[in-house]
């Protein structure tokens, strides 16, 4: 029902949205809805392949700058979970200057498995930035049939 009342007719109300809608024009750029400060820096989301082949789901993550200790993953259920947490500082002293750089970033990624695997097999290996995840599938038992006799 609000929106049914003219806008010009809300008097001290209407002010009030014209003041607050010159604030936000004066902090966002009209054309991409972006902050007109120093955009924000893109959250850290490491690109991830999952490969099923006949015996296991193969993960890779890569994961550069990151170190063993510094990622976490875990299985709940028939979800696979990924996280972990960037952070990187640098600085340097030359002559009359003086530089400190910090980035970070954490992410999480979450996976539905789509088969059962064998939990006592689970390996998470870590070389040159890439994660590599072997969760072997668990072996089904056969089908038995039964016969169906008449009582």
């Amino acid at each position: 029902m609000f929106e049914l009342i003219p806008y010009s007719s809300l008097g001290s109300v209407g002010r009030l949205r014209r003041d607050m809608d010159d604030l936000w024009k004066r902090f966002l750029d009209a054309d991409l809805n972006l902050p007109a400060m120093a955009p924000a820096a893109p959250a850290f989301n490491p690109v991830v392949n999952v490969k099923e082949t006949e015996e296991a789901l193969e993960v890779t993550a890569e994961v550069p700058g990151l170190k063993p200790e510094e990622i976490e993953v875990s299985l709940c259920g028939d979800i696979l979970t990924l996280k972990g947490e960037k952070r990187e500082e640098r600085e340097e002293t030359k002559g009359d200057y003086h530089l400190v750089e910090r980035r970070f970033g954490s992410f999480q990624r979450s996976f539905r498995l789509p088969v059962d695997v064998d939990r006592e097999k689970l390996s998470a290996k870590h070389k040159d930035g890439v994660l590599a995840i072997s969760l072997p599938k668990l072996k089904q038992e056969a089908s038995t049939t039964i016969k169906v006799e008449s009582a």
